[in-house]
């Protein structure tokens, strides 16, 4: 078993954010009169931790103002749906069938996140499901600590730079997957321990 441990982001990768995430981004902008981007411009400038992206539109900014406005976005207008990626949600749930150990570790908002997390099936999936997390670096390391996981089990899979540079730092395996918030030329800057571009590569190397 190579990974016995596997640590998730959530948007991007389970879930299929890509376009929800832009609009949400482009209706933050329209409130500070900041005009609109593309999809293809989201991804050669998406960062996390996210208020380093909102900062380069919006400079100043504050992860609270964000936040508050974020909140006042999804109350007054609400969010476009978002499905889970194709062919996600049966490769967690094979994992979990072979007794992998799973986690996910996301900056989504709990408004949101724990609706999706029963419409596609995956209460009690999770050996742990942590939400607003806004710098990851903390929080894999603190899974790592109290679960005593061996570093070289433990793989932590996600779309963006962030998730490549808390794994490098944890002394974790990492998986950056091309369908979410980044270009694969961005990913590929990062060398991640694996780069994949479908669920088939991601479920090769895992299973």
């Amino acid at each position: 078993m190579k990974f016995k441990n596997i640590i998730f982001d959530w948007s991007g990768v389970v879930k299929n954010a890509l376009p929800t995430q832009v609009w949400v981004v482009n209706e933050i902008f329209s409130r500070y009169g900041v005009d609109k981007i593309t999809v293809e411009e989201f991804q050669n400038a998406w960062v996390q931790p996210f208020i380093e992206f909102y900062d380069k539109y919006i400079p100043g900014i504050s992860l609270e103002e964000e936040q508050k406005v974020y909140t006042d976005l999804i109350t007054t207008k609400g969010v476009p749906e978002s499905g889970s990626f194709p062919g996600m949600i049966d490769i967690i749930l094979k994992l979990k069938k072979d007794k992998r150990v799973l986690w996910v570790v996301s900056g989504d908002s709990s408004k949101t996140i724990l609706p999706e997390l029963k419409e596609y099936g995956l209460e009690d999936i999770f050996s742990g499901f942590y939400y607003e997390v806004h710098d990851k670096t903390d929080k894999i390391r603190e899974i790592i600590e109290k679960n005593n996981l061996n570093k070289d089990q433990t793989v932590f899979i996600g779309d963006s730079n962030h998730e490549v540079e808390v794994g490098k730092l944890a002394g974790i395996k990492t998986i950056a997957v091309t369908w979410g918030f980044s270009t694969e030329e961005r990913l590929k800057a990062l060398n991640p321990d694996y780069l994949v571009h479908n669920v088939k590569e991601l479920e090769k190397i895992l299973l």
